[in-house]
This record gives structure tokens, sequence and C-alpha cells, in this order.
């Protein structure tokens, strides 16, 4: 039997107070782009690839993803990824990531990219 799924609780903010993008009711804002470019992220503490994302309208974003196991940079140019892409710009080893590239952990705790089942026009809304 499955452990019990975890709930993140977290503490509410005063009235009136902005709420993070990740804590704000309604669609999650996402896109379906393809990475343009990749390359190992050798600055990383874990291991992880640079990613360059054609989001179309909104240009090229970045992303640091620990995607390793199971990718090799050539094979994720040109693949659709679901990324959330409001979440605000981080800096992972000097590297800026704007947009997070969303997966699941394997059996294993490999992380499994997350793609659409059927095509989807690139740029489409995660909700």
């Amino acid at each position: 039997m499955p452990p019990p799924p975890r709930v993140w609780a977290v503490p509410p903010k005063p009235r009136g107070a902005p709420r993070p993008h990740w804590q704000r009711p309604g669609p999650l804002p996402g896109a379906f782009p393809p990475p343009v470019k990749a390359e190992p992220h050798e600055k990383a503490r874990k291991p992880s690839y640079k990613l360059w994302i054609d989001l179309g309208p909104l240009g090229v974003k970045t992303s640091s993803a620990q995607i390793t196991a199971l990718y090799r940079p050539e094979e994720l140019v040109g693949r659709l990824v679901v990324c959330a892409v409001n979440l605000g710009t981080r800096s992972i080893a000097g590297f800026p990531s704007e947009v997070l590239v969303l997966g699941a952990k394997d059996g294993e705790g490999r992380v499994v990219l997350l793609t659409p089942e059927r095509e989807v026009p690139l740029g489409e809304k995660v909700f």
C-alpha cells in the first residue's frame, strides 16, 4: 500500500498582502515549448542541464533542470516539455533559471519529464 500523500501547509498571509504566484488560486501559468539548446550545467552542485526554451511571444527563457539520469542534452532539443513560466527568476550556480520544467520522480528517484499526451499548441496554458 502506498504511503498517504503529503500535505504542505503554508501559513496564511495578513489580509491584503500579495501572495506569490505559486500560492494564487487558478491555472498554473505554463506552456508546452521545446528546448532549443541544452548543455550540462558544470557549476551546479547536483547534476543538471542548462536549457534554453522557446516560448514564442515570451522569447527564449532559461531553466536549470536536474534531469540527467534519464535524458541526454541532444535528446532534449526539440522535445515538448511542460513548464511553469511566472514563478520569477532564480540563480542556480550563476545561471538564471526563468522557468520551471515539470517532472515527477519514478520508483528509483529519477526525474521523468511531464509531456502532453496529445498534440497541443505551443505556449498553451496548463490548468
